[in-house]
């Protein structure tokens, strides 16, 4: 028996190093070992995918939602701002900060209130305030998630709960959280503001009638696990299990990780090892490259043949420079990548051979791309650095004249 048992173990750690099975990592055979049902692990500053398990799947997001909320209020009000309180707004299930129909509180206490804690009340109290109404505050969400670039995402109510309207209902993707997320932090105009309200430990406020006191406390786990964690948000509800999305910046990399369908009570901290699990991996595996050191063919900036162009002689060649547009396209504002080893940087040139006269000045002649797989990251658009203008009967007359008082 005690063969057989130590054979069994013998087997069971053969099977293991052959599978690449890794404890600290949760990697198994190339895989990262997650419990979310959709996850993302996204380079912040370009938008870039690194890795994806059912990253485009609609789901619903619960309060991961908030931060939508957030940015879209900071972006559209004055946190000086008071907020009356309405019946709807104080009729939220929980979690709820217990506000009352007719109470007035400052705007910027209730984004505390919203971010810290997650409470439904506040959420829609803002979002009457800022919006009008909640359906008003979900349009300028919806708005600002197709500036963003979202893709599959639908905002119903400011807070996360399960809604629906017709065919629709409230919902995401984790490759649009992450996209979100990745915008609050590092493009929005409002991004310092949203970064200290998301990190900050504990807010006391009190109505504007000093009559009631509130404290709230971050509950983002996450902030202390991880050098460099940024910020963060937890959701949950019945329908859209535990979810997160949080942010760590460490060597001038930044990474988002977004989780939906994260298990179900009860296992609250299933989304904190996915979230380690996938930054280990953004950490160990990216690191950030430069467009500049891709090489750029020696063709680009060649001179490009003019025919039909005034000359010095009637049927001279004529010349133009080639010259890089002032501006550069960077598709994602973004002049590098983060990518893994195995990546490269494609340069391609798509450059015209000739021309017709008249040519001006700046006329795009031809663009440099960069690729990092099939996808274009970086475009520099290709001009003329001077015009030539097309030879015409006048010009001839003079030429003609010119040969012939020789």
């Amino acid at each position: 028996m005690w063969k057989k048992i130590m054979a069994l173990l013998a087997a069971v750690s053969i099977f293991m190093s052959m599978s690449g099975w890794c404890e600290g990592a949760y990697v198994y055979a190339d895989e990262i070992m997650l419990y979310a049902k959709s996850a993302v692990l996204m380079d912040a500053d370009s938008g870039r995918v690194l890795y994806e398990r059912n990253g485009y799947e609609q789901m619903a997001m619960a309060s991961t939602t908030k931060i939508m909320t957030l940015i879209v209020t900071l972006e559209n009000a004055n946190l000086d701002d008071t907020v009356e309180v309405s019946a709807y707004a104080a009729s939220m299930p929980d979690v709820q900060l217990n506000i009352r129909e007719g109470e007035n509180y400052r705007l910027g206490d209730l984004v505390y209130s919203l971010m810290l804690e997650s409470h439904n009340d506040s959420a829609v109290a803002i979002a009457e305030h800022v919006g009008g109404s909640v359906e008003g505050f979900a349009a300028l969400m919806n708005r600002k998630a197709e500036e963003i670039g979202c893709e599959n995402t639908y905002y119903i109510t400011p807070n996360g709960l399960d809604a629906t309207d017709g065919d629709k209902f409230h919902s995401t993707t984790a490759r649009d959280l992450a996209l979100v997320m990745s915008y609050c932090i590092k493009k929005s105009p409002q991004k310092e503001k949203f970064l200290e309200i998301t990190r900050t430990p504990s807010h006391s406020f009190s109505d504007t009638s000093g009559q009631r006191s509130f404290s709230c406390t971050n509950h983002n786990a996450f902030l202390g696990m991880m050098t460099g964690a940024l910020s963060g948000k937890t959701g949950f509800t019945n329908k859209a299990g535990y979810c997160y999305v949080g942010a760590l910046e460490r060597d001038g990399r930044t990474f988002v990780v977004a989780l939906l369908a994260c298990g179900w009570p009860n296992h609250k901290t299933y989304k904190w090892s996915d979230t380690r699990a996938l930054m280990e991996f953004g950490l160990a595996n990216y690191q950030y490259r430069s467009f500049d050191e891709a090489v750029i063919p020696e063709s680009a900036f060649a001179e490009i043949q003019v025919t039909g162009a005034k000359s010095g002689q009637i049927g001279g060649i004529e010349t133009i420079q080639v010259e890089a547009a002032e501006t550069q396209d960077t598709f994602y504002g973004v002049e590098g990548l983060l990518m893994n080893g195995e990546e490269k940087i494609t340069v391609t040139l798509h450059k015209v051979k000739g021309l017709s006269a008249p040519v001006s000045k700046g006329q795009n002649v031809g663009h440099i791309s960069y690729k990092v797989g099939d996808e274009e990251w970086k475009r520099v658009e290709l001009v003329a650095a001077e015009g030539k203008e097309a030879v015409d009967f006048v010009w001839c007359l003079k030429m003609v004249f010119e040969k012939w008082s020789i």
